[in-house]
C-alpha cells in the first residue's frame, strides 16, 4: 500500500508541474488535466502500486496528455500515463468513432461519459492489437480517464515518430513491410482498423528499426459503418508517406494486402 509520503511526493510533483506553466492559457489546460476527479484516480493507481513517481509531460494533444512515470509493480520500470481531457476533448470527433462501435452500444452521450469510454476503448484496442501480434504499447490498466501503458522509449525520452526519422531506402522498405504486416494483423486477427494511421502515430525503435503503432483510441471494429472509409484513409496516408522512398505500391494493392495478406 502506498504511503502518505509517496502521495505527498505526487502532490509536490503536480504542484511543480503547475508552477512551470507561465501563461494563463496553459495553466487552464493544466487544470483541465489534473482536476480533482483525475487526481483521485491517480491516487488510487498509486495506492495499488501502479505509479511510484510521476514525471513530466512527454506529449500533449487535443484529446490527451501523456506523462512519463516510474513504477515498481511487477518489475516494470518506466510507464506512460495517458490522461484524457474531459473538459477540452473534441466531443463531436469522439462521438464519430464510438457511436457505431458494437462494444459501446447504449453508452451515455455526455462529454464525461464519452471521454471515459474513449479511455476504455483505447485500452481494449491495444489489448486486441497486442494479442494479434501487432507491436503496440502494452496496456496495463485503465481507471476513469487515465490509461497506463508501456513507455516506448528510455529514461523518459520517447522514441521518435516516423515522420522525424531519416531512413535509407532499405530501412524504409523494412519499416513499410512491418507496417503492412501489422495492418493486416489488425484487420484479419484483431478485427480492427486503426482509423488514424500515419507517420505521426508510428514510433520507431532506433536500435532495430522496428515500428510501434500508437494512439488507438479512435480505432474501430471492421463492422463499423465507416470502416471502409477509415481503412482507405489509413492506406492513403501510408502510401503517400512511403512514396518518398520509392516504395512501388498503390492504394488498391495495399488495401488488398491489409485484407488478405501478402500472396
Amino acid at each position: 500500500m502506498v504511503s502518505d509520503k509517496k502521495l505527498h511526493r505526487m502532490d509536490e510533483r503536480v504542484d511543480e508541474l503547475r508552477m512551470r506553466i507561465k501563461d494563463s492559457s496553459q495553466r487552464a489546460v493544466f487544470a483541465d488535466v489534473f482536476d480533482n476527479a483525475t487526481l483521485m484516480a491517480l491516487y488510487e493507481l498509486a495506492r495499488k502500486g501502479y505509479i511510484d513517481a510521476l514525471g513530466g509531460s512527454v506529449n500533449t494533444g487535443k484529446e490527451a496528455n501523456v506523462f512519463h512515470a516510474v513504477t515498481k509493480k511487477d518489475e516494470i520500470s518506466e510507464i506512460a500515463v495517458k490522461i484524457y481531457l474531459i473538459s477540452t476533448a473534441n466531443f463531436n470527433a469522439m462521438k464519430e468513432y464510438i457511436i457505431g462501435d458494437p462494444r459501446f452500444i447504449g453508452i451515455k452521450q455526455s462529454r464525461k461519459d464519452l471521454v471515459i469510454a474513449w479511455a476504455k476503448k483505447e485500452f481494449k484496442n491495444l489489448k486486441r492489437a497486442e494479442e494479434a501480434g501487432v507491436r503496440v504499447p502494452k496496456p496495463y490498466v485503465v481507471r476513469r480517464n487515465i490509461l497506463l501503458m508501456e513507455f516506448i522509449g528510455k529514461d523518459g525520452i520517447p522514441m521518435p515518430q516516423l515522420k522525424d526519422v531519416k531512413l535509407s531506402e532499405k530501412e524504409a522498405e523494412h519499416i513499410f513491410n512491418k507496417i503492412t504486416e501489422y495492418m493486416n494483423l489488425l484487420y484479419s486477427k484483431a478485427k480492427l482498423i486503426h482509423a488514424d494511421l500515419s507517420e505521426y502515430n508510428i514510433l520507431v525503435n532506433m536500435n532495430d528499426m522496428e515500428p510501434v503503432i500508437i494512439d488507438m483510441g479512435q480505432s474501430v471494429t471492421i463492422d463499423h459503418f465507416h470502416a471502409e472509409e477509415y481503412l482507405r484513409r489509413d492506406v492513403t496516408n501510408i502510401v503517400q508517406f512511403f512514396k518518398r522512398y520509392n516504395i512501388p505500391i498503390n492504394e488498391d494493392e495495399l488495401i488488398s494486402i491489409v485484407k488478405e495478406g501478402r500472396k
